[in-house]
């Protein structure tokens, strides 16, 4: 199974503007870490199955297995095309995962060098990532579509 952080690891335009974006935040004073660029689809389908069928963060009695980390079996997110990534903002180094303003920074930072931002998602937000499609569907990548 394939959950990388090499930036490396993404499509040459998606790498170029999440380079981009890390140097905008640094600028900006705040230091990114990424956490997660490529996933193979059985790497997606390990994620998909948390809060379904294998125990996540967040138990309760409502709740047994936790809450859940994404929506996307393996084929059903950008992820798996190399056109996302994840990151977290660190402070004196360390991961900050629950400052609003920090991420709100982060996605403006983001969106200013042509990144989608799934903070800004109307369903399942999620502050912690980007993609670039070049306009392509789900669907397109899945039957071959390319970014160039």
């Amino acid at each position: 199974m394939i959950n990388s952080r090499d930036i490396a690891a993404l499509n040459p335009v998606v790498a170029d503007m999440c380079h981009d974006f890390i140097s905008a935040c640094h600028e900006a004073g705040i230091d990114i870490l990424i956490t997660s660029t490529y996933r193979d689809f059985p790497s997606q389908d390990a994620l998909y199955a948390i809060g379904r069928t294998v125990k996540g963060a967040n138990s309760s009695l409502l709740h047994p297995l936790g809450s859940k980390v994404t929506n996307a079996k393996g084929g059903q997110s950008y992820h798996n095309y190399r056109v996302a990534f994840d990151f977290v903002p660190l402070i004196h180094g360390k991961a900050v995962w629950d400052n609003l303003d920090l991420f709100s920074q982060c996605g403006a930072i983001g969106k200013s060098v042509g990144l989608e931002w799934a903070g800004d998602w109307t369903s399942f937000k999620e502050l912690a990532h980007f993609q670039f499609t070049d306009g392509h569907s789900l669907a397109e990548l899945q039957n071959g579509a390319k970014i160039s």
